[in-house]
């Protein structure tokens, strides 16, 4: 049994006159509620014109609205759904604004920072041979771990966006269960005498931490770039697999910014560079999002069916057919383009043009209700089903290899 856990140090990109959008207090006393608090909202456009003003409305206020679902405005289409994170200065506003179009909305959550003071509190006295270790959100110093040389491996990366928390808890909780429970849990007792895994908790290092010391919905690493104010380039638009086509931006300042050229972020280079050098030990490669609970592989960056098309397919199918079964959780799965949007240069789609067939990315939990700030006590159901997932995708590649 092997579990390398690999840290890659790729330093931080903090920036001075930095504005921090987010409030962490020194109690975990909840604010009196007569003060306006931080909110996610939720609208489902029910005609074209609606959707405009939406684009409109979300593209209007400077970090004062965060998209949570879509990621970027241009994604904003009738009939589906859109979920956005709305700072407290200009929550009445923008629910007037809304009003004003007719379009309804409803409140998802209620008061942001009650549910990032759950997720920042745990404590640090836990060791990692202790469960509620791994059932807790944990900074980047908590993270350490070693690499080796394996024969047949499969690479599991996690934190890729900043914000999406509940994927490191995923890379950590996975190796906790393949370690403690050797010998125990009998299936994966018996994958890992035939593959090896390789573990990277956090690919954004510097985003990650920052989502921990200033801004907790911050998506994109911290670089700087010359010409513009703004920081950060989505990681998962910077591999060379369609770079900056349809669904990336040439904005730095935008969400969705690919990067002035591919890999021209450090953590995408080093990641890149890793696999390339084992691609023949490499079978299988999977990376692990939130939220939205989907199973998808192979293209993300066109609408043209891979290759392998109908064996992923029945492999995903596999996928959440099995949670669902042992889970009772729903996944949809399929194509990325197909089952959410175009999004060039992601790190499945360049894996798989590299040669790696079974290449799959996980969007963990939840569909809305929490998204990015999913309570740690759900930490565990959501590991669950995706370890169901990382098994059926496991035995699927042990069998062909």
């Amino acid at each position: 049994m092997k579990i390398y856990l690999l840290i890659f140090v790729l330093g931080f990109f903090f920036g001075k006159n930095q504005v921090a959008t987010f409030r962490f207090p020194e109690s975990q006393t909840t604010p009196s509620p007569v003060e306006p608090q931080d909110q996610v909202l939720y609208v489902l456009p029910r005609s074209d014109r609606q959707a405009v003003l939406l684009r409109n409305i979300t593209s209007s206020f400077d970090e004062m609205i965060i998209l949570w679902m879509p990621d970027s405005p241009e994604h904003i289409e009738k009939n589906k759904e859109v979920h956005f994170y709305v700072n407290a200065t200009i929550v009445d506003e923008v629910k007037s604004k809304l009003k004003e179009s007719a379009i309804t909305y409803t409140i998802l959550v209620e008061n942001t920072q009650s549910l990032i003071d759950q997720q920042t509190y745990n404590d640090t006295s836990g060791q990692r041979s202790t469960t509620s270790y791994y059932e807790q959100y944990h900074a980047l110093e908590d993270m350490t771990g070693k690499e080796k040389t394996a024969t047949h491996a499969i690479w599991i990366d996690c934190g890729i966006h900043a914000r999406e928390w509940v994927s490191p808890a995923f890379c950590l909780w996975f190796v906790g269960h393949a370690v403690g429970f050797y010998g125990t849990d009998e299936y994966m007792t018996n994958l890992l005498k035939y593959i090896d895994f390789y573990i990277l908790p956090v690919m954004n290092v510097d985003g990650y931490q920052y989502t921990w010391t200033t801004n907790r919905m911050w998506r994109k690493n911290r670089s700087k770039h010359p010409n513009s104010e703004c920081y950060g380039t989505d990681l998962n638009r910077n591999f060379d697999a369609g770079w900056c086509g349809p669904g990336a931006s040439r904005n730095p300042c935008h969400d969705t910014y690919c990067g002035p050229y591919p890999e021209s972020e450090p953590e995408v280079a080093a990641v890149a560079n890793f696999i390339r050098q084992h691609k023949d030990t490499i079978k299988g490669y999977i990376t692990m999002h939130s939220y939205s609970q989907m199973v998808l592989f192979p293209y993300s960056y066109t609408k043209e069916k891979s290759k392998d098309h109908d064996e992923l397919l029945r492999l995903a199918n596999k996928v959440a057919d099995g949670i669902r079964v042992k889970n009772r959780s729903r996944y949809a799965s399929g194509a990325g383009a197909d089952t959410i949007y175009l999004a060039p240069g992601g790190s499945d789609d360049w894996v798989y043009d590299l040669g790696i067939k079974y290449s799959f990315t996980i969007e963990l939990r939840d569909k809305g209700t929490y998204g990015f700030l999913l309570p740690p006590n759900l930490i565990k159901p959501t590991c669950s089903e995706a370890l169901t997932g990382i098994k059926i995708i496991s035995a699927h590649i042990v069998k062909n290899i």
